[in-house]
């Protein structure tokens, strides 16, 4: 059956060291990687297009209108269509949105993968969260990744988390601050049809990890069942 790594790294709009996050993401070797806060603005496109080059993946399509989301891919998938979706917010507030990236997978199966950074504050958090899931309703199989600024027990997480839609399956850890982890802000959720396999490490210095980003990555294997 098809295997997929599905990655998702919060970059900080490259304000650290974007040459050792795009090393951290080499050494992850995604497949599938969702970005969140990559640059939208002057020169955007550009420097999100030489990150990709550096990882050794390549960018979809333009990210304007998404709040700083995209989704990069490898050479083993096929992108088959890209979405990059604006979300609505209170001026001057930090525009959002998230975006959706269809995949074929060796063999022909089709994946959707979804990146979002949801809102610093629980009302919006939760109204956004409501927009994407029923804009992805009709998706499947589906993978939900992002930083979701809060952790389980907040109101859009467990929007998601609902076992015959999604679930979490991203490993139990932290990833956040980058430097000295506490918060797990950074998570995968993926639909019924596909299976997690065990989790493999990859070698990264702590200081390459608090260098690149003032999040850590987090990623899962994922089997295609059926």
């Amino acid at each position: 059956m098809p295997v997929v790594r599905v990655a998702t790294y919060n970059t900080r709009d490259f304000l650290d060291d974007h040459h050792l996050a795009a090393r951290v993401v080499r050494a992850v070797d995604p497949d599938v990687l969702c970005l969140q806060e990559v640059p939208r603005r002057l020169f955007g496109g550009w420097r999100v297009e030489r990150f990709a080059a550096a990882c050794g993946l390549s960018r979809p399509g333009r990210h304007r209108g998404s709040g700083g989301t995209t989704v990069l891919t490898s050479d083993r998938v096929r992108v088959v269509g890209s979405e990059h979706l604006r979300l609505p917010v209170r001026w001057p507030d930090r525009t959002r949105g998230y975006a959706v990236v269809r995949v074929a997978l060796p063999g022909g199966a089709e994946l959707t993968a979804v990146s979002v950074h949801l809102s610093l504050k629980a009302p919006e958090r939760v109204r956004h969260t409501e927009r994407i899931l029923e804009g992805i309703s009709h998706r499947g199989p589906l993978v939900l990744a992002g930083d979701l600024n809060e952790d389980h027990s907040g109101g859009a997480w467990r929007l998601i988390d609902v076992p015959d839609r999604l679930r979490l399956v991203s490993p139990d850890r932290p990833t956040y601050p980058a430097r000295a982890p506490r918060r797990r802000l950074d998570v995968v959720f993926a639909s019924p049809e596909l299976r997690v396999l065990p989790h493999r490490e990859v070698s990264v210095p702590d200081a390459v990890y608090a260098a690149a980003s003032d999040h850590r990555p987090t990623w899962v294997d994922l089997e295609l069942d059926g």
